[in-house]
């Protein structure tokens, strides 16, 4: 039977129960809130034959971590969906080329897709975030292709809470940040439990400099937020971040040790490596002692799941995280294998690493100025690239280069250069 799915779109399915289950799981998805798995589950249950419950189902399980169980799932939701219309055939064909790794088909349907069905919001939902289809693209100019995105979609959307924090993250990473903030708000009174704009409503703060707002708010919202959920470990970096730039020491690394961490989150394993890695490396440049033990468990974890180059992103944290270690033959596979989106970047980034390590901070300038101009094409949004603004500043400073320093700051990125958190910045 053809019913509307709470976006408007026709789906078959053979009951309104299964059907709600699937609007329910749709909504914990596109919110980062935990249970969207088991609400899909719950309404393929009810109608073993719904495709698009079983392709909804495989891409909350992608998100959880469970790559083998998703790429099982979609395999049965490709067979189901072979005579139904053209909507819903896309609509899966989309999610499978993102389990089978063909980013950039998949990103080429998506855009095609949504042309013709701009409401269809899991579809959709794959291009935007910076951690999407686009964000992990290695193209300069990404950000900018993202507002254009999104602003294409948002008319479709209404007041739609979802839709409005996805282009108030898109105007926060293109330096709209009053706007992207009251469109943050919009979105938030609608639905005030939507972890994705609580965390663009951090990265808006962050850009602002709205420190002590930005710590109150941000930790006062994950008390509420399940640990499960996909984004816990992620907004908790933001939570240890505030501590940092406050200077609570003792509050950073709680929050290290119980939200972030290896032996603490429970997210996907890019954002516990990349995380984890940024924000011990920024307690470095802060000042602060970090225990040898936690790099090279963090370097171990990095060699378990990414023994392999090929995500640009989480190459470069596993490379910091090796030199600063001290594996050496870890960081070197890295340089030598470098592929993915931005592996021609990698390279070089992964000798900086190696030599800030050995504070060989010559080399470390050579390395680090083929990289700093294109910071964008490695992904990750701009407070989360802002580990390799203070690191190219912390380098200048080490080599006697101050002013070099502070006007690269204070051109580059103005809202860390009054205080920077950077130990040698005022000594």
């Amino acid at each position: 039977m053809i019913r509307r799915d709470l976006y408007g779109n026709e789906v078959a399915v053979a009951t309104q129960v299964a059907l709600d289950h699937y609007d329910r799981g749709l909504q914990l998805f596109l919110a980062a809130d935990f249970g969207a798995v088991e609400a899909f589950q719950l309404s393929i249950q009810l109608d073993e034959g719904f495709a698009l419950g079983h392709v909804a189902l495989a891409r909350s399980l992608m998100m959880a971590g469970q790559m083998a169980a998703a790429k099982a799932v979609i395999s049965r939701a490709q067979d189901l969906s072979v005579k139904l219309d053209t909507r819903q055939r896309q609509h899966t064909e989309c999610i499978a080329l993102l389990l089978s790794g063909k980013s950039q088909k998949a990103r080429e349907l998506v855009h095609s897709h949504v042309r013709e069905y701009p409401r269809d919001a899991l579809v959709a939902q794959l291009c935007s975030n910076v951690f999407g289809l686009i964000g992990f693209s290695g193209e300069v100019g990404r950000e900018a292709e993202l507002l254009a995105y999104t602003s294409a979609l948002l008319p479709h959307y209404g007041d739609d809470w979802w839709m409005m924090s996805m282009h108030a993250l898109s105007l926060c990473e293109t330096g709209q940040i009053a706007a992207s903030t009251k469109l943050m708000d919009k979105s938030l009174a609608l639905n005030p439990r939507n972890a994705n704009a609580a965390h663009f409503k951090s990265h808006a703060q962050y850009e602002a400099g709205e420190l002590t707002a930005g710590r109150q708010y941000l930790d006062d919202w994950l008390s509420e937020y399940d640990d499960r959920a996909v984004l816990h470990g992620h907004l908790s970096w933001h939570s240890a971040l505030w501590a940092l730039h406050d200077g609570d020491e003792e509050a950073m690394w709680k929050v290290i040790d119980t939200g972030i961490g290896p032996d603490a989150a429970k997210g996907l394993p890019i954002n516990v490596l990349t995380d984890t890695a940024a924000i011990l490396y920024r307690a470095e440049l802060a000042g602060h002692a970090v225990a040898a033990e936690r790099w090279s468990a963090l370097s171990d974890y990095a060699q378990q799941f990414f023994p392999e180059t090929g995500q640009s992103f989480a190459d470069m944290h596993a490379a910091l995280s090796h030199a600063m270690a001290g594996n050496g033959d870890r960081l070197m596979h890295i340089v030598d294998t470098a592929k993915g989106f931005a592996g021609d970047l990698i390279q070089p980034l992964a000798r900086a690493w190696g030599a800030i390590a050995r504070e060989d901070w010559k080399l470390a300038l050579k390395e680090l100025t083929q990289v700093i101009g294109s910071t964008e094409r490695l992904g990750g949004s701009r407070a989360q690239r802002d580990l390799l603004e203070l690191t190219y500043a912390n380098v200048l400073l080490k080599l006697g280069l101050t002013d070099e320093a502070r006007r690269c700051l204070t051109v580059r990125r103005p809202v860390l250069a009054s205080s920077p958190p950077i130990a040698a910045y005022s000594t």
